[in-house]
């Protein structure tokens, strides 16, 4: 089954990574830690959606349920496991600079702007980008964001030149989006 227990090196079914726990010489799988029923099927749907790396992921569910910790899940479990995971809280960052966070600047673009300074849409090229209280970021970004899906790629503030990434987003919030 799912769970099991078994000493290092001794006879045990599946197979696995392990983690090594504590002193005693214990190795629990990851399928393990995952106690419940419910936990276990979020974990099963996690590894059948890592396997579409390109599909747009909305988490919903309520703060501190661990929608970061699946996300990641997600990320690590699919084939863009060896490529950048970046995490934007949406409502940490305000507004204003979280256009030029996600996209990145050209030099001259602002009064601030000295350098140009690439997105962490370019940062994560070939990755996966989570966008954490997705709800809490202002509507004409969320547009912008939804031609980067559909398009596949952007301009940074400022520029002219067409950018092209190829990231998964996967978005979370505990706000219900349809009311």
């Amino acid at each position: 089954g799912m769970v099991e227990k078994r000493e290092p090196g001794g006879e045990g079914g599946g197979g696995g990574a392990g983690v090594r726990c504590g002193g005693g010489g214990e190795v629990w799988r990851l399928d393990e830690m995952i106690g419940s029923a419910a936990l276990r099927g979020i974990f099963e749907k996690a590894q059948r959606i890592a396997q579409y790396p390109d599909t747009t992921v909305l988490l919903l569910g309520e703060s501190g349920t661990g929608k970061g910790m699946l996300a990641n899940a997600i990320h690590r479990l699919s084939s863009r496991s060896d490529k950048p995971f970046v995490d934007i809280n949406c409502s940490a960052i305000p507004g204003t600079l979280m256009e030029s966070e996600i996209f990145g600047y050209e030099k001259g673009a602002f009064t601030d702007a000295k350098i140009s300074k690439p997105g962490l849409l370019e940062v994560a090229d070939g990755g996966t980008v989570f966008l954490d209280e997705i709800g809490d970021m202002e509507m004409p970004l969320q547009g912008k964001l939804l031609k980067v899906i559909e398009d596949k790629q952007f301009r940074r503030l400022g520029g002219s030149r067409i950018i092209k990434v190829d990231v998964r987003i996967i978005s979370a919030t505990c706000r219900n989006l349809t009311g």
